[in-house]
């Protein structure tokens, strides 16, 4: 009983550290060590106060999820500041499509002009990278698969593909994210690196529940003439977690 207890614990740590993607350049600094040497193999869930069911038809929707004045106003934040198209500010999208639209467009235009209302916390500074965790737990929690892989980049996580990204949580049924204190990260060749410590708890499909500690780094690159909006913005680079004894 032990053992299987032991292995179950190993799998499920493997799990929720899969995400580390693979280096993004040399490491010469505490924060991009951490960036190249992530952890081993399978993606990680979410955190909200309300869990997704499990075998959700399609991502739980915000109104759904916060409820309808809530998930109003945060759609209405998000029409003010977005230049896009209005789908992804509707209630019905998951909370974390409608947070991560109105993250792209703060950072759209952070600088031009005026904060506008809804922006919160500067693009650049420690909260917006530690948001961009909180966002991909909600999102995963959500069961919105789309925008929890975008919190990785244009190009989702290293080494994986957008389907065995999904397909590593099914036997996920919720979990919590809480992020501890955050340091000032570390600037390297054209990029700035932030370490965000969290501790997660994970919950499985059978009743399992396990906790992990460790820390994703969360990647933008500095301001450059020319630079897009995605490449601007903050996003997941690597994941280091283990099992808390």
């Amino acid at each position: 009983m032990m053992t299987a207890l032991r292995l179950k614990s190993a799998l499920l740590c493997l799990m929720l550290c899969a995400c580390g993607g693979a280096p993004e350049k040399p490491a010469t600094n505490a924060a991009e060590t951490a960036q190249v040497a992530p952890a081993p193999a399978a993606p990680s869930p979410v955190p909200t106060l309300a869990p997704a069911p499990l075998l959700a038809a399609g991502p739980l929707s915000c109104s759904a999820d916060i409820g309808p004045t809530a998930a109003d106003k945060r759609a209405k934040i998000c029409r003010n500041v977005s230049p896009a198209t209005r789908p992804p500010c509707n209630v019905a999208n998951s909370c974390a499509m409608i947070e991560d639209e109105i993250a792209r467009s703060c950072a759209l235009f952070d600088g031009k002009g005026a904060p506008m209302d809804g922006c919160g916390p500067s693009p650049k500074s420690m909260e917006a990278a530690a948001a961009v965790v909180t966002r991909y737990y909600a999102a995963l929690n959500a069961r919105d698969f789309d925008t929890a892989w975008q919190q990785w980049g244009e190009g989702g996580p290293s080494g994986q593909t957008r389907a065995t990204f999904e397909a590593g949580f099914a036997r996920t049924r919720a979990t919590r994210v809480t992020i501890g204190k955050l340091e000032p990260g570390d600037g390297g060749a054209g990029s700035i690196y932030q370490p965000v410590p969290v501790t997660v708890e994970a919950t499985l499909d059978d009743g399992t529940r396990q906790r992990f500690t460790g820390e994703y780094v969360v990647r933008r690159i500095n301001d450059v003439d020319g630079a897009s909006s995605a490449q601007l913005r903050w996003h997941l680079g690597s994941a280091r977690l283990r099992l808390a004894q």
